[in-house]
């Protein structure tokens, strides 16, 4: 709590962020380490990676400012009646070319990929250059959500680590990386000519919440992303002009993984018992954003490949009532076994997650289980899952929580997954996710808390800047010509 006073001290010294548009270059910060060209098949990346790899080395299709999809690399596409075929057309004067953009995407979804995304991509069968300038991706089965998944970083086209923009990297400093939008360096029009001077050039920052908050506050950048619950205390201690704090109302996994299957936490009723506990209206309530909502099942509703998501049987309960059954079944488990160990939860740093942790240890008391905080990555008995969901698609929760991946698991929901890439028709996929899911939801690898929750700061000066669903933030759509 130091830190934050002292952050609001200096906040409060510091200018305001100006009301009007800036003809100059802009500066993004986005908290996280340095930006850095990651080839995503080989490396996880990082927000602010993630942000660069997304303005410098488009994939086929991406992300506008309001989260919906444009053309990218592909600058139009067919989908055919079955939904099995899908055909990019490569945009003319690109340094990709079809049979290159083909060669990388069979790359990202290899068996030797790392990319994050590849356990969501196993219906593509095949993807081949068909001419010099259009590209076909079959499916062993339909997938109404892959542009989605498409135009997410992680299916950005590297060649020799260079894509096909919207953007170039002028120069990289300290942590820093100048961008600057491609166009026709021989135009005319006065967007080609601010372009030229400077104008529409992108100063990206990587660094922590702290220093990126007090570089908004002071006026040194425009727009702050990446912000999470760890760190949204910070942003209110600094008090920024008002309407500049954003939320984007994205999907995805918040809330705690079980690290461990043996011990305390082997039985199921012990892992319902603690998910029961917790009392998630409050800690909603807590935080105050009106944007961040409660979550009690694996896949949120709705959702399209899953139209009524698996629920416990205890989320429409008081939680008196929840807390009675938990507060037995703990009690149950030390008359036979003794008194509980005291849990270990891996957190991140940052007040929010301090006041997260301190509201769930308290829960637990409740029922006669003790906590204590160690780091992300240190040795825990749970872990925080804070994932943004990259499309609407359910098997990217659920196989967050396989047997390869999760302590925690359902062999026969496993077999229902593998069997929901094969079949022919939507309608027998979504019963076999559903399948999985109401396995899943037993066997409790996972206790949802809600939503993800991201923040941002924008100056009012990008008027094109929208919270969406994708969290998804173009740097080139930040603010409107200047006319």
């Amino acid at each position: 709590m130091r830190f934050a006073f002292l952050l609001l001290a200096l906040a409060a010294l510091l200018p305001g962020c100006s009301d009007k548009p800036t003809d100059g270059s802009l500066t993004v910060s986005v908290i996280g380490e340095p930006p850095e060209i990651v080839d995503p098949s080989r490396k996880a990346l990082s927000a602010p990676s993630a942000v660069l790899l997304s303005a410098t080395a488009q994939g086929l299709v991406a992300f506008d400012a309001a989260g919906e999809i444009k053309p990218a690399l592909g600058e139009r596409w067919i989908i055919f009646d079955d939904g099995l075929d899908y055909t990019f057309r490569i945009a003319a004067g690109t340094s990709i070319d079809a049979a290159q953009a083909a060669r990388l995407l069979r790359r990202t979804v290899s068996p030797r990929s790392d990319n994050a995304l590849r356990p969501v991509l196993g219906a593509l069968d095949e993807i081949v250059a068909v001419t010099p300038e259009v590209v076909e991706i079959r499916l062993r089965s339909p997938r109404p959500n892959l542009l989605q998944l498409l135009a997410q970083p992680e299916m950005a086209l590297l060649e020799d680590g260079k894509g096909s923009g919207p953007m170039r990297i002028l120069s990289s400093d300290k942590g820093s990386v100048l961008l600057r939008p491609l166009l026709d360096e021989g135009a005319d029009d006065p967007e080609a000519k601010a372009v030229r001077r400077g104008e529409r050039d992108v100063r990206l920052i990587g660094e922590d919440a702290a220093h990126a908050i007090r570089r908004f506050v002071a006026g040194r950048a425009q727009l702050v992303l990446g912000g999470t619950l760890a760190d949204l205390p910070l942003a209110w201690e600094a008090k920024p002009p008002a309407g500049t704090l954003r939320f984007d109302p994205v999907a995805g996994l918040f809330g705690l993984q079980f690290v461990e299957r043996q011990g305390f936490v082997g039985p199921p009723e012990i892992r319902r018992a603690l998910a029961m506990a917790i009392d998630r209206d409050r800690i909603v309530t807590d935080f105050a954003v009106k944007e961040w909502k409660p979550a009690t099942s694996i896949v949120p509703a709705p959702n399209a490949d899953i139209p009524t998501p698996a629920v416990p049987d205890w989320a429409t309960a008081s939680i008196e009532d929840r807390r009675a059954a938990a507060a037995a079944a703990i009690a149950a488990w030390t008359k036979r076994q003794g008194p509980p160990p005291t849990l270990r939860i891996a957190l991140p740093t940052g007040p929010g997650a301090e006041r997260l942790f301190a509201m769930i240890r308290e829960d637990w008391a409740a029922i006669g289980v003790g906590a204590t905080r160690v780091a992300i990555d240190a040795d825990a008995d749970l872990r925080l899952i804070d994932a943004v969901a990259p499309a609407d698609v359910a098997s990217w929760y659920l196989r967050r929580f396989t047997c390869r991946s999760s302590a925690v698991c359902s062999e026969t929901a496993d077999q229902s997954l593998d069997g929901a890439r094969l079949v022919p028709t939507l309608a027998e996929r979504s019963a076999l996710l559903a399948d999985a899911d109401r396995r899943l939801t037993d066997a409790v690898p996972f206790i949802p808390i809600a939503m993800p929750l991201r923040w941002s700061l924008a100056a009012p000066a990008l008027d094109r800047f929208r919270p969406n669903p994708r969290g998804a933030h173009p740097l080139d759509e930040l603010r409107s010509p200047r006319r």
